[in-house]
């Protein structure tokens, strides 16, 4: 399934053999990973094999993960990834995770991408909800999940383990009807 999204700045769409570098430099920066569940380093063959394994996944397995590079319009660099996954049982529950190279931390693509990946899910796939978990010390992820909307529901104490400590994690959610009723309040807004 070719996954292909445009907003004012980005494009999110499937990986591609060219995305190589840029993927293999932000997914092996110790600021990027210090959140996230990969091992570092990520050697470039592992890199290859992760960008060949997802810019094919069909679209609708049940609890396949789909993996999508974000892609700055103007100058044609990818700068991260989006990705959702629904639950083994049911593909009206989905999660989403993000990633974006720290050159281009605090410039709004991560909260753009997440929107219109929002969208994509909500409206296109018609998920009835949307989960996303983060570290709790990872102060930037938490504050665009809520800035998006999402409900925080839960405080995991020590949860994951993260290569030299227990992690806590904060898990967050936003129903359909949630993400409508405020995308719809934005669209009003902006018509005025």
């Amino acid at each position: 399934m070719e996954h292909y999204f445009e907003t004012e700045r980005l494009i999110i769409r499937n990986f591609q053999d060219s995305d190589l570098n840029s993927f293999h430099a932000y997914r092996n920066d110790p600021e990027v990973a210090k959140y996230q569940g990969w091992k570092l380093p990520l050697s470039l063959d592992r890199a290859q094999d992760f960008i060949e394994r997802v810019k094919t996944i069909p679209l609708g397995l049940l609890g396949e993960h789909y993996q999508l590079a974000i892609e700055i319009k103007k100058t044609g660099e990818m700068i991260g990834d989006v990705a959702y996954w629904s639950t083994v049982n049911d593909a009206r529950l989905i999660m989403i995770g993000y990633s974006i190279a720290s050159p281009h931390w605090m410039q709004g693509y991560a909260s753009e991408a997440t929107t219109r990946l929002l969208d994509f899910i909500f409206y296109d796939l018609q998920a009835h909800r949307v989960s996303a978990d983060c570290d709790t010390n990872n102060t930037g992820s938490y504050r665009l999940l809520e800035k998006l909307g999402f409900r925080r529901e839960a405080h995991f104490r020590e949860s994951f383990w993260m290569d030299t400590y227990w992690g806590d994690e904060y898990y967050y959610g936003i129903l359909d009807r949630e993400w409508k009723a405020r995308r719809q309040g934005v669209e009003s807004a902006s018509a005025d």
